[in-house]
């Protein structure tokens, strides 16, 4: 068993806890409570032992769970139920339970605590750390949410050995992503380590910039096209698939300004390659959908940003020219 800490402003923080059979240890981590509402998808199957009475409440699958209407449904059931500030969520899944019952949990009585059983491995190593929670606006993903950090998180690696290989795929992108923010060699480690090693990286970021005022936005990486293929809706891609073609994008973009060489952007096509991941654009994509998605990406402020790899490392840069942009595009097909 492996626990990272992840540290917060003003001396909190809270333990990640990596491994198999982690969930056993949730009655020794938590504190007691009354009630504990869980917030699961159908078929994940994954029960957890806690002090307090428990009643499950289920949401959708698939991105389409991540909505406004979906809040509202499980606030009110929480409040028929009559969850207290000193009671608790738990969300039991992926990257889409731990958002929804993160901002859940954020959004009723205005903040009641949250833990995470992350049951995929992009939630283990991403989106069940640090905080984000949030849903998805027709005009683009996680344009609505909170920083409501958990309590704890559980990243059970048993179950992992179900989830069907495209899932593993989500994870793997990101994975990807932490070989250049400080991963170099994670891939000679076992699942385990390359868990805590993510997790050990997102811990030290999200400790220097909880609520993504500058550093945090590396952890963008890769992202800003993986957003707009996904927000254009109409491509087979899942979000790390996404993420992969993002960071070869990302790597030709940087390499176009000057910023990286031709060796770096090789690392890249070759880490992404090792997962086993897609390094193209899918076929039919419309650069002017693209173009305007990027565009409206949470980090922009200045024209186009990009979170993208430089002689300092990898940090956010403003105002990308967009026809450069655009033709990068062509180094990805």
């Amino acid at each position: 068993m492996i626990i990272v800490d992840v540290p917060l402003p003003g001396g909190r923080s809270y333990p990640v806890v990596i491994g198999p059979v982690a969930i056993d240890g949730m009655l020794t981590v938590l504190p007691p409570v009354s009630r504990v509402a869980i917030v699961t998808q159908k078929g994940i199957g994954v029960e957890v032992e806690t002090a307090g009475e428990q009643r499950v409440f289920t949401i959708p699958d698939g991105e389409s769970a991540k909505t406004l209407a979906t809040i509202e449904d499980l606030c009110s059931g929480f409040s028929s139920w009559g969850l207290t500030r000193g009671d608790m969520v738990i969300g039991i899944g992926g990257g889409v339970v731990t958002d929804v019952a993160g901002f859940a949990a954020a959004s009723y009585h205005r903040g009641v605590p949250v833990a995470h059983v992350a049951t995929t491995l992009l939630a283990q190593i991403d989106a069940a750390i640090g905080g984000k929670t949030g849903v998805n606006l027709p005009q683009g993903k996680n344009l609505v949410g909170a920083f409501w950090q958990p309590t704890a998180v559980f990243c059970d690696t048993d179950t992992l050995t179900t989830l069907p290989e495209r899932e593993m795929s989500c994870g793997r992108g990101e994975m990807a992503k932490y070989h250049f923010l400080g991963g170099d060699g994670m891939e000679s480690l076992d699942l385990d380590e390359q868990v805590a090693r993510c997790v050990e990286i997102k811990a030290e970021v999200v400790a220097a910039d909880e609520r993504e005022a500058g550093r945090r936005m590396v952890l963008n990486y890769g992202h800003t096209l993986a957003h707009a293929i996904e927000t254009t809706g109409r491509y087979d891609m899942r979000h790390g698939e996404a993420v992969a073609v993002g960071l070869v994008y990302a790597a030709e973009l940087a390499a176009a300004m000057g910023r990286i060489d031709i060796d770096r952007v090789d690392e890249h096509r070759r880490i992404v390659d090792h997962y086993d991941l897609p390094r193209a654009l899918p076929a039919g994509v419309d650069d002017d959908e693209l173009l305007a998605a990027m565009g409206r990406d949470k980090k922009a402020f200045d024209g186009l940003t990009f979170v993208l790899d430089g002689p300092d490392g990898v940090e956010p840069v403003h105002g990308v020219d967009p026809d450069l942009a655009r033709n990068t595009l062509d180094r990805v097909r």
